[in-house]
């Protein structure tokens, strides 16, 4: 029986039978084939907008394949938590990431909440490891850190004795729910109220030295390594802030903070050179064989989910070959109804667990647990016969660069020793790790290409993701219960724009680049299915060209008194497609507790979004790979909640805008269109009754209209509720433009 036991799997998958969604998403491929069928044989003449109507359609047919491809398998990961703990007498260590790059931007009371969350894990603390790197090199993010570390003496046991669920504090004081008579006790209530007081004014003490314009304290001590630095020119900075030197499981993990050296004539690539850093660091320090990495505002919301990712990375057959395990990202401070489409429900259930089905979801940059060896470029197979691990030192330095101490520790990692010794401080590190952290460390390495996160996309994790499983890894989605992680979502329009814009230029870098899941398809051992489904994700920005094509004929058609649809009896295709597809979704949505206004405005924000961000994002990817242009990494704003947490402020869900191009080109949109259904409902234009413009073109101008009718509100709004004159006068430029070239096409014809 103790035998049995012992053979059943620490995790299982279950694969999920969706038939009716399979059977309606193959409908509306058959519909999307019907349409272009009757392009292709209708007897009307080809024009120019016939044409281009046709190449746009067949364009969204090969995209609905690639998400029919993506949901056809959707699976479900069960973790056994309990047999790993009767199994494994002791268990991995684990270094955990924490990553920030501007103090103002990411404040550093998110971050102080996201390192406490971790600190205070269900797992043995001598096995744990927090290092933050802070590309602002920011002293106010390290001064939080060292404040933070001295509440973490008292938050952690408390969170441990009364086995807190949630151990962000500040999450954890905002609602409170007392379900235990031992929360009850009076020495429960004595605790909870000093915890919370030193909570208070440690929140007080760094809100206020951040909310100040000067940095409030002097620059020495701890402190004199910041003076004279800029964000961007300054020296590799690394600090031990807790240590625990006696090894004890019951004590405090360790605490590292790290700014690497930045100087302006050295590309820093973002956050995967932070990322590689930190690697290099921890496998100087540490060493553990496993890493988790989360943003800055990822909190912890399951204390025991390193113990559900443990199962997966550490059975004995399937999880040989899994590299990375991925945690679903969901927010804390989602604003009802997802006003912004930004909160991802929906594709995480469908889109993202088809994937889970296939080769594994994709590496999503946070909530991520990777083994070391497959980061330093292992193979699956070489996991057992250590094989790369006995390169010579000299093959070592060439790949992991001239420190002797990290190549030694990284034939430690290729052999597949995972024992590190207890008596080794990471102190005694410092100046080596100092060494790696340098901005020059990494030339003439692999580092950044076949190593470590990779370099040349500003959205790093899917390349980086895309290349382990190129060399044949699987991955696998972590979604116990409760959630792992609860992190901080956009709370307005510019930043989600600003958010959604970076990754579409970042995805079409990718999916021209080397790393792109077709090279890895023909040349790597990505399965095609599994390849194919990462055409989802890499594809945004070319969306972008082929939606806003497609827009601007419908306005030009009607303009022009043309159509691009079907008359009689073909017109139905469009009518049963547009109908069917969006019943379809809806019912998805409702399936999994959504409401229906989230279901329009995440209908409304994908055509806002993908004609106005993502076709933005494809032109800055266009400009960066014929070299005119480098891309630029904007940071997405993170916000402390200060409201309930559901986020229902007085301006939740409210749009704002600023003079951005993005903006430009949704002003621009709405404008034609605006003037479009104008000029029909006038008649200004003659009609030609055998081919002219038709009630679909019509129908489908007013749903854009629709989806656009926060940018209307914005025309006539006020501050910053309302459109800027300069982006309405830039946008009415270019719709006069537009119709002085619609006016023109008339006046030929």
């Amino acid at each position: 029986m103790a035998n049995q036991e012992y053979d059943l799997p620490l995790y299982e998958k279950v694969w999920l039978k969706r038939r009716f969604q399979r059977v309606i998403d193959i409908f509306i491929l058959l519909l999307l084939l019907l349409l272009l069928s009757y392009r292709l044989f209708s007897p009307n003449t080809f024009t120019f907008p016939w044409l281009l109507a046709f190449i746009c359609e067949s364009w969204f047919t090969f995209t609905w394949i690639v998400i029919l491809n993506a949901k056809w398998s959707p699976a479900l990961t069960i973790t056994h938590p309990e047999r790993l703990l009767q199994r494994v007498p002791e268990l991995p260590r684990v270094d955990l990431f924490v990553t920030t790059a501007d103090a103002i931007l990411e404040p550093p009371i998110i971050t102080v909440n996201t390192v406490l969350s971790l600190l205070a894990l269900d797992y043995p603390s001598n096995k744990l490891a927090c290092y933050v790197s802070d590309d602002g090199c920011s002293p106010l993010t390290f001064y939080a850190l060292v404040e933070a570390s001295k509440f973490a003496k008292l938050w952690i046991p408390f969170c441990k004795k009364y086995n807190i669920q949630v151990r962000a504090p500040f999450r954890y004081f905002s609602n409170v729910v007392t379900t235990t008579s031992e929360e009850d006790s009076p020495e429960f209530k004595q605790e909870w109220t000093q915890v919370k007081d030193m909570y208070d004014n440690l929140s007080q003490k760094i809100e206020d030295v951040t909310r100040k314009q000067q940095i409030p304290f002097k620059l020495d001590g701890e402190f004199a390594v910041f003076s004279n630095t800029e964000q961007r020119n300054h020296p590799s900075i690394i600090k031990v802030i807790l240590e625990n030197n006696d090894g004890l499981s019951d004590g405090l993990p360790h605490l590292i903070y790290i700014s690497r050296e930045k100087r302006p004539q050295y590309p820093h690539n973002y956050k995967a050179g932070a990322m590689n850093v930190l690697t290099r660091v921890s496998g100087l320090m540490t060493n553990a064989p496993f890493m988790l990495n989360v943003d800055c505002d990822m909190v912890v919301n399951n204390p025991m989910f390193v113990l559900h990712a443990m199962c997966i990375l550490m059975d004995s057959k399937s999880g040989k070959e899994v590299a990375f395990v991925q945690c679903f990202q969901q927010f804390y401070d989602g604003i009802k109804d997802d006003p912004f489409g930004n909160q991802w429900v929906a594709a995480y259930e469908y889109i993202i667990r088809g994937m889970a089905g296939l080769q594994g979801p994709y590496y999503g940059g946070t909530n991520t647990f990777h083994r070391r060896n497959a980061i330093y470029g292992l193979y699956p197979n070489e996991i057992q016969n250590g094989r790369k691990g006995e390169l010579g030192e000299k093959i070592l330095i060439q790949q992991f660069g001239s420190s002797k101490e990290l190549v030694k520790s990284a034939a430690h990692v290729l052999l597949g020793k995972v024992k590190f010794p207890n008596d080794v401080s990471p102190s005694s590190f410092i100046e080596a790790a100092i060494q790696v952290a340098g901005c020059g460390y990494e030339y003439s390495t692999f580092w950044g290409k076949k190593i470590g996160w990779l370099y040349g996309s500003i959205s790093e994790d899917v390349p980086t993701g895309l290349n382990i499983q190129r060399r044949g890894w699987r991955s696998e989605c972590c979604t116990p219960h409760p959630i792992p992680f609860t992190g901080c979502a956009p709370r307005g329009l510019l930043s989600t724009m600003v958010q959604q814009k970076r990754w579409a230029s970042g995805l079409t870098v990718v999916f021209f680049g080397k790393h792109s899941p077709i090279m890895g398809m023909l040349f790597g051992k990505i399965q095609f299915r599994a390849g194919l489904s990462y055409f989802w994700l890499t594809n945004w920005g070319l969306r972008g060209p082929f939606l806003l094509c497609y827009v601007t004929l419908l306005a030009y058609c009607t303009i022009t008194n043309t159509n691009i649809f079907p008359k009689g009896l073909g017109l139905w295709i469009p009518i049963a497609l547009i109908v069917i597809y969006n019943v379809h979704t809806l019912l998805e949505y409702l399936k999994i507790g959504l409401s229906i206004r989230n279901w329009w405005n995440n209908q409304r924000m994908t055509m806002i979004t993908t004609t106005t961000a993502w076709f933005i994002g494809f032109l800055n990817a266009m400009l960066k790979l014929s070299g005119l242009s480098d891309t630029v990494f904007d940071i997405t704003e993170k916000e402390h909640p200060t409201c309930g947490a559901d986020g229902n402020s007085a301006d939740a869900g409210r749009f704002t805008f600023d003079e951005s191009p993005v903006f430009v080109v949704g002003t621009t949109i709405l404008l034609v269109h605006l003037t479009a259904m104008v000029i029909k409902l006038r008649e200004l234009q003659r009609t030609d009754s055998g081919n002219g413009c038709g009630v679909g073109e019509f129908m489908c101008s007013s749903y854009v209209v629709v989806c656009y009718w926060p940018y209307l509100k914005g025309l006539f709004g006020r501050g910053k509720y309302g459109i800027p004159l300069s982006t309405i006068f830039k946008s009415a430029v270019f719709a006069f433009v537009f119709l002085h070239f619609c006016s023109s096409n008339v006046i030929s014809s």
